[in-house]
């Protein structure tokens, strides 16, 4: 009797193992999958848009910082001068445009009293000499404003809450206009890119449901759905070659590896526990639709 408990006991573990081992593998069967997954994010190449040593660094290599928060600054002794200078050729314009001001107004008023005291010649090029005195104005207040952004522009800060990465930079590094400096990981805009075989394209839908699995956190699957599935991807041959014409290599082979499309996974919600970095490797699988379920809707 102790000797069928045994056996039944162990019919039933072997039984329950093949059951679900069978639910594994029509999962598998049925659902597209990749274990070629990868997290990305947007990644903005931080840049400042004046060119100078930089006296304060006010972060350190792969720390947070919220959109606002002061990054780095640049000496801005030589920006504050060309301020200075600016306001100066404000003033000059205006004093420029009144003295202008006045002798048209002057000679108007000769020529009103009498024609033929001042020339109809001379009145227009005072006249003119005017009008461009206040256009002289307008260019050297565009000029002020020009000196005041640069002037805030020695300020670089924080576009967006992420993580800064490949800080390299000291106090008295020399920065250069519109040339990186150090790059800032959005943290509000993690995906993930599973790369699918193109004959599983078919049954991938934007929109349907999908399980994200990654590589550091493995018994943690994440509920995801596809956003969009790739429209192209680069290919090896048809470079110019010899007398511009393509350039492809020949194939030695006879089986003809399917092709993989870039498919965009975003994750729905992600656990307090686990926190996503660029490049990790990620399994990704693709879950149909019941049928039954589909016809009940389509019913309904």
């Amino acid at each position: 009797m102790k000797k069928l408990s045994i056996i039944l006991i162990n019919l039933v573990i072997l039984g329950g193992a093949i059951y679900l081992g069978y639910s594994k593998y029509e999962e598998y069967f049925n659902n597209p999958w990749t274990r070629d997954g990868q997290v990305r994010a947007n990644v903005i190449k931080v840049a400042p848009r004046v060119s100078g040593p930089i006296t304060q660094v006010s972060i350190k290599d792969n720390q947070f910082v919220h959109q606002g928060d002061l990054l780095f600054a640049i000496d801005p002794s030589t920006y504050q001068v060309a301020l200075d200078q600016s306001k100066v050729s404000v003033e000059q314009a205006k004093n420029n445009a009144y003295g202008k001001k006045v002798e048209f107004e002057r000679v108007q008023e000769m020529r009103d009293r009498d024609k033929g005291s001042v020339s109809h010649k001379d009145l227009i090029r005072k006249e003119i000499a005017y009008k461009q005195s206040l256009l002289q104005i307008k260019s050297a207040e565009e000029q002020l404003k020009s000196a005041e952004l640069n002037l805030q522009f020695t300020k670089v800060y924080a576009s967006v809450d992420g993580y800064v990465s490949n800080v390299d930079i000291r106090t008295g590094t020399q920065a250069v206009a519109n040339q990186p400096l150090l790059a800032l990981v959005d943290i509000n805009s993690f995906w993930v890119f599973g790369y699918f075989r193109e004959n599983q394209l078919e049954s991938i839908q934007p929109g349907a449901d999908a399980t994200v699995t990654l590589m550091a956190h493995p018994d943690t699957p994440l509920k995801a759905h596809v956003e969009s599935i790739g429209w192209g991807i680069a290919p090896k041959d048809g470079t110019v070659g010899y007398n511009l014409l393509p350039n492809v290599n020949p194939v030695f082979q006879w089986i003809r590896l399917a092709q993989r499309i870039p498919v965009k996974v975003v994750i729905d919600e992600l656990p307090e526990n686990i926190h996503l970095r660029f490049g990790l490797t990620a399994s990704i699988m693709v879950h149909q639709e019941d049928e039954s379920s589909t016809q009940q809707a389509t019913s309904n």
